[in-house]
C-alpha cells in the first residue's frame, strides 16, 4: 500500500461516566475537512482518510473534547467523553486570530456558547450579551437597536459574523435585531483596541459571532417566540451536509406593535409621536460550501435583510424603510503543521428610503424616495505560519472601499483603505507568552497609520496573569467627512478635513481556572485623541459671512422653501481627548446536578 491508499475510520463515541452514546458529537480529522457528527447510538464513519498517523479530535456540547493520535484503517474505535462542567477547552480565535483553548489565550476573551444559549433560551443578540457581558448597555431608535461597550457607542465596536465585518448604515449604527441566533455556535467578545489584527473602528471592541456548519445530512429546526404588545419571532433553518458539499439556509421574521406609556414628550406637550414604533424585519440567509479535497475548502454566501418601522399618521408623513443585502466568497488552504491561507471577498449594500404615508411636497401617499445608499467591499488574504511549537505567525493584506450616495444632497463619494499587518506568537517558556503585532494602513483622506499591539500572559498553577498594550484606529466615516442633510430645522454637515480618531488601551487582568469554578478580575484604561462629533451652533449666533454661506449652500441644494424654518448648524469636529477607565469582575460556578451560578460586574 503506497503513501496515497486511503483508509476508513468508525468506531463509537460514548459517555465516560455512564457509557451512554453521545449523539450529535463533531468528530473530525485535524488539519483536514473530513469530519461528521455522530448518530443517535453514538455512532460515526470517516470515509476516504489517508493512512498514516493523525490526530482525531471530538467535541460535544457539555463535553470536555477529546484529541487521539491514530494510524491505520480501524474500526472499533471507542471515544469516551467527559463532562465539562465549565469547558476550559473551548477553542476561541477572536483575541489572536489564531485557534487557542479558552484557558490558555494570551489575551481575555468572554464566551456564550450554543449551549449557554439553548440553555437560557435565548433568541435575540441583545439578550445574549446582555447575561454576557453587564458592560454593555444596549439603546434602540427607529430602526434597531445599538449598543456602547465601556463607554463607547456603536462607531468603535467592532462586529464580525465568522471574522467578517457586519456593516450597518453609514455612521456604523448596525441593526443588532438582524443577527441570526439559531444557528449561532458561539459569541466571543474581546475587549480593548485591536486595530492591529482588525483595522478601523476596534477601539472599544470585538464581538465575534461564530456559526456553526450542518453536520448531519438534513437538519430542520423552528423556533417561535410570542410576546406581549404583538412582538413576535419566528426563526427556521434548514441544513444539508453531504460530506464534501454543505448548505445553511436560515429565515427569520421579526415584528411588533407600537406602544406608549402616555401621551405627553419629555416637555409635557402632548404628542402624536411614539417611543415605540411599529416594525416588520425579514432576514434571509445562504451559505454553501465545498470541499473537494482534504486541504481545500471554499464557501460562497449571500443574504438579504429588509425592516419597515410604521409611524402614526398623525405625528409623521413617511415611514421608514430599508434594505440590505451582503455576497461573499472564499478559499481555505491547509498548508499542514496548522498553517494554512485564507483568501475572503465580501460586499455588503444598505439602502435607506422614506415611503410616503401621505401628500408631501413632491411625494405622493405610498411614493418612495431614496435616502442614502452605501457600498461595503472588503478583501483579506491571509496567511498563518506554525514554523515550530514556539512560533506562530500571522501576516495579511487588506483593501476595503466605502461608497455612499445621497441623491437629495447631491452626495456621490467614495474612500480607500489599504492595509497590511503581522502578527508574532511566541512560547518564551512552557508557561509564560507573548504576542506582537503591527498594522500599516492607508486612509484615502487620513493619510497613513501604525498601529502596533503587545501582549504578555504567565501561568502559575491555576491562575493567568496578562498585561496588554494595544493601538487603536478610527478613520472618520463617510457620513462624518462628507454628510449633508436637512431635518428638524438643522443642517448637518460632514468635514473633508477631519482626523482619524487613535487611541491607547492598557490592561492587567488575573483569572482562576478551574473545571468547576473561574473568577477573572480586568483593569483597564483607554485613552483616544481627536475624538470625532458634531456640535451644534444656532444660526443667529454665528457672523453674517458664515450665516449667509450656509444659507447659500442650502438653498442651493434643498430649495429655499424647505428651509425657510433652519436654525442650526451641525457639524462634525475633532475634539480633544477623552479617557475611559475601569474594571471588570467576573464569577462562574458549577454546582452540580445541572446548576450553574454566574455574576458580573462592571465599572466604566
Amino acid at each position: 500500500m503506497n503513501s496515497f491508499a486511503q483508509v476508513t475510520l468508525s468506531g463509537k463515541v460514548i459517555d465516560a461516566e455512564n457509557g451512554l452514546p453521545v449523539r450529535g458529537a463533531n468528530v473530525r480529522l485535524e488539519q483536514t475537512t473530513i469530519g461528521c457528527a455522530t448518530n443517535a447510538k453514538g455512532e460515526f464513519t470517516l470515509s476516504n482518510v489517508k493512512e498514516g498517523e493523525q490526530v482525531l479530535r471530538v467535541s460535544c456540547l457539555n463535553y470536555a473534547p477529546l484529541s487521539r493520535k491514530i494510524s491505520g484503517s480501524n474500526s472499533n474505535l471507542v471515544l469516551k467523553l467527559k463532562n465539562a462542567y465549565i469547558n476550559l477547552d473551548q477553542v476561541v480565535v477572536t483575541g489572536t486570530g489564531t485557534h487557542h483553548k479558552l484557558k490558555d489565550t494570551p489575551v481575555p476573551i468572554e464566551v456564550m456558547s450554543a449551549a449557554d444559549i439553548k440553555k437560557a433560551g435565548i433568541t435575540d443578540f441583545q439578550t445574549a450579551m446582555t447575561m454576557l457581558q453587564p458592560s454593555l448597555s444596549f439603546s434602540t431608535n427607529a430602526m434597531g437597536s445599538y449598543l456602547m461597550m465601556n463607554g463607547l457607542s456603536n462607531k468603535y465596536v467592532l462586529i464580525l459574523v465568522n471574522g467578517k465585518k457586519l456593516t450597518g448604515d453609514t455612521s456604523n449604527n448596525i441593526d443588532l435585531s438582524q443577527i441570526n441566533m439559531n444557528n449561532v455556535k458561539r459569541i466571543e467578545v474581546l475587549k480593548g483596541a485591536a486595530s492591529a489584527l482588525y483595522g478601523s473602528d476596534a477601539i472599544a471592541g470585538v464581538i465575534n459571532i461564530i456559526t456553526d456548519n450542518p453536520k448531519n445530512l438534513i437538519t430542520v429546526t423552528s423556533n417561535t417566540k410570542i410576546e406581549e404588545r404583538g412582538q413576535f419571532t419566528q426563526g427556521v433553518n434548514v441544513d444539508v451536509n453531504t460530506g464534501k458539499f454543505g448548505s445553511f439556509t436560515s429565515y427569520t421574521r421579526q415584528q411588533s406593535d407600537s406602544w406608549k406609556l402616555n401621551s405627553y414628550d419629555e416637555d409635557g406637550n402632548l404628542t402624536d409621536k411614539l417611543p415605540v414604533n411599529a416594525f416588520y424585519s425579514d432576514v434571509i440567509n445562504q451559505k454553501f460550501t465545498y470541499s473537494p479535497t482534504a486541504a481545500l475548502s471554499m464557501y460562497a454566501e449571500g443574504g438579504y435583510y429588509d425592516r419597515m418601522t410604521k409611524r402614526p399618521v398623525s405625528a409623521y408623513t413617511y415611514n421608514m424603510k430599508y434594505d440590505a443585502y451582503n455576497l461573499g466568497a472564499g478559499a481555505k488552504y491547509l498548508l499542514g503543521n496548522s498553517s494554512y491561507l485564507s483568501l475572503d471577498l465580501t460586499k455588503n449594500n444598505y439602502v435607506s428610503y422614506y415611503k410616503y404615508l401621505k401628500e408631501s411636497g413632491n411625494f405622493k401617499e405610498g411614493d418612495e424616495s431614496m435616502t442614502k445608499k452605501q457600498n461595503y467591499y472588503n478583501a483579506n488574504l491571509k496567511g498563518v505560519f506554525k514554523h515550530s511549537d514556539a512560533f506562530k505567525s500571522i501576516v495579511g493584506l487588506e483593501y476595503v472601499t466605502d461608497e455612499l450616495k445621497r441623491p437629495d444632497a447631491s452626495v456621490d463619494e467614495s474612500v480607500y483603505t489599504a492595509a497590511a499587518f503581522w502578527q508574532e506568537e511566541i512560547n518564551i517558556l512552557k508557561n509564560l507568552q507573548a504576542i506582537v503585532g503591527l498594522r500599516y494602513s492607508h486612509h484615502e483622506t487620513a493619510g497613513n497609520s501604525f498601529t502596533p499591539k503587545a501582549s504578555l500572559m504567565y501561568s502559575l498553577g491555576d491562575f493567568n496573569f496578562r498585561a496588554s498594550y494595544a493601538a487603536g484606529f478610527r478613520a472618520p466615516g463617510l457620513d462624518e467627512l462628507y454628510y449633508y442633510t436637512f431635518k428638524t430645522k438643522t443642517i448637518t454637515a460632514g468635514s473633508s478635513e477631519l482626523k482619524p480618531e487613535k487611541s491607547h488601551y492598557g490592561s492587567l487582568n488575573v483569572e482562576y481556572v478551574h473545571n468547576r469554578f473561574t473568577a477573572s478580575v480586568n483593569a483597564y484604561v483607554n485613552s483616544i485623541e481627536d475624538m470625532i462629533s458634531s456640535k451644534t451652533t444656532a444660526l443667529s449666533s454665528m457672523p453674517a459671512d458664515q450665516q449667509a454661506a450656509i444659507l447659500e449652500k442650502a438653498t442651493a441644494v434643498f430649495g429655499a422653501t424647505e428651509i425657510k424654518n433652519l436654525k442650526n448648524y451641525k457639524e462634525y469636529k475633532n475634539f480633544d481627548k477623552a479617557l475611559v477607565k475601569g474594571f471588570d469582575a467576573n464569577l462562574n460556578a458549577a454546582l452540580g446536578y445541572g446548576f450553574m451560578l454566574g455574576g458580573g460586574y462592571s465599572f466604566a
